[in-house]
């Protein structure tokens, strides 16, 4: 049996495209290679720093963002991600700058969502920044423009510490934060029947989310899950 080459990585089909960031990356952080169970290769945009990315509008880094990519590409991946849900600003760019699948954001799966929900229900999204998400985002990834939004901003420690760049966590207050910020979500949307997460940081708290509203919700982690089994479906033994 033959078998071909050209790549320099094999094994990891999902090239994921870093923020320059120092705070913690629990386990079920996207950026932890613990959260996958399949091998991911990972590549680090420097000065995209989360406050230039999600405050700022990543003004400036396109070009940082598509070098890195089309590296990914040379390495050997067979599609790309993000890790941070704003990037759907660049899906279309990147997206017509390598010659892989580019799934930029978690928002793009609002309307995945949606056609799987009981009549008369939709998805709302919970971001991390819901003052600097702009229609602009939620275009690029499709996401319904009635789509309900909430945030974790001015919560105790969530949004300040991952946005802040900070090196410590408190792991306990941004499960709170999260899980707030979720009710009240749901509070607000009599109509709310299931929640995608936008920040990738959020993974973690998508099990406490679902026990405390009761409603299913969405990751990257889902959706890049669903993303790399067509980059790589599983292979089954013969009958």
């Amino acid at each position: 049996m033959k078998t071909k080459g050209g790549k320099s990585i094999y094994g990891a089909s999902v090239g994921i495209l870093m923020l320059d960031a120092q705070f913690p990356r629990i386990p079920g952080d996207m950026g932890n290679a613990l959260t996958w169970p399949f091998p991911v290769h990972y590549k680090i945009v420097r000065d995209a720093s989360p406050d230039r990315v999600v405050r700022q509008g990543a003004e400036g880094l396109l070009d940082n963002f598509i070098d890195a990519a089309r590296e990914l590409v040379r390495d050997g991946v067979d599609g790309i991600t993000t890790n941070c849900g704003f990037l759907s600003l660049y899906q279309e760019a990147l997206a017509a700058a390598v010659p892989v699948p580019v799934a930029t954001s978690s928002l793009m799966q609002v309307s995945m969502v949606n056609a799987v929900l009981p009549e008369g229900k939709h998805a709302g999204v919970l971001t991390i920044s819901a003052s600097t998400l702009t229609q602009a985002h939620l275009r690029k990834a499709k996401v319904p423009p009635d789509t309900p939004i909430h945030s974790t901003e001015g919560g105790q420690e969530f949004t300040r510490a991952i946005l802040g760049n900070e090196l410590e966590l408190d792991v306990t207050l941004a499960r709170a934060d999260n899980v707030a910020a979720a009710l009240e979500l749901q509070r607000a949307n009599p109509r709310l029947g299931a929640i995608v997460l936008e920040c990738t940081n959020m993974i973690p708290y998508a099990a406490d989310i679902r026990a405390a509203t009761g409603l299913p919700v969405f990751t990257i982690e889902s959706f890049v899950s669903w993303f790399q089994s067509g980059l790589s479906p599983r292979r089954y033994p013969a009958p």
